[in-house]
């Protein structure tokens, strides 16, 4: 029987402010997609809840969105709120344990950038600029989605948006 690995979960947050989108250039140095373009994000681990109390019995609620924000202040500097999911992914590498990725649409609440060591650069984008950045396969989709959610679309399963893509 084939050895199944876990999957580590990664939750990322697709910022916007004044109808820009935050994106950020990962460091030269990254291991994976080094100098693209991406949103902040990262792993979530047992630390983001086990220090606090449990809210109900042996549950901590809220578990992804204390991850998220975490995350976005560790890696941009701003604070985030109204956190709602947008999609989900996941990959299988052979070499490497698999990911499930959670993508969510949050709006800027306060602070200024102020990207940390794994980052170069930043900007607020809106899609016609995005489109002009070299960003991850997937983040310009995942920008189109949260687009037609903000303008009074429906989040559901993940088709090809009915707004035009990018072609490269």
């Amino acid at each position: 029987m084939e050895d199944k690995k876990l999957f580590r979960v990664i939750i990322t947050a697709i910022v916007v402010k004044d109808g820009k989108y935050l994106l950020l250039q990962r460091a030269g140095w990254e291991k994976r997609w080094p100098l693209r373009w991406t949103m902040p994000g990262g792993k979530i681990s047992s630390e983001d809840y086990s220090g606090r109390p449990k809210d109900a019995g042996d549950w901590w609620y809220n578990v992804l969105e204390s991850a998220l924000r975490r995350e976005v202040r560790e890696e941009s500097g701003v604070e985030i709120k109204n956190i709602r999911y947008v999609t989900s992914l996941a990959d299988a590498p052979k070499d490497n344990y698999p990911t499930i990725v959670i993508s969510c649409l949050a709006d800027w609440a306060k602070g200024k950038v102020k990207f940390d060591h794994s980052m170069v650069d930043y900007k607020w984008a809106d899609l016609k600029e995005a489109k002009k950045l070299d960003l991850i396969e997937g983040i310009y989709e995942e920008l189109l989605m949260a687009e037609y959610a903000r303008k009074g679309g429906k989040i559901g399963e993940w088709k090809p948006p009915k707004i035009k893509s990018r072609k490269k």
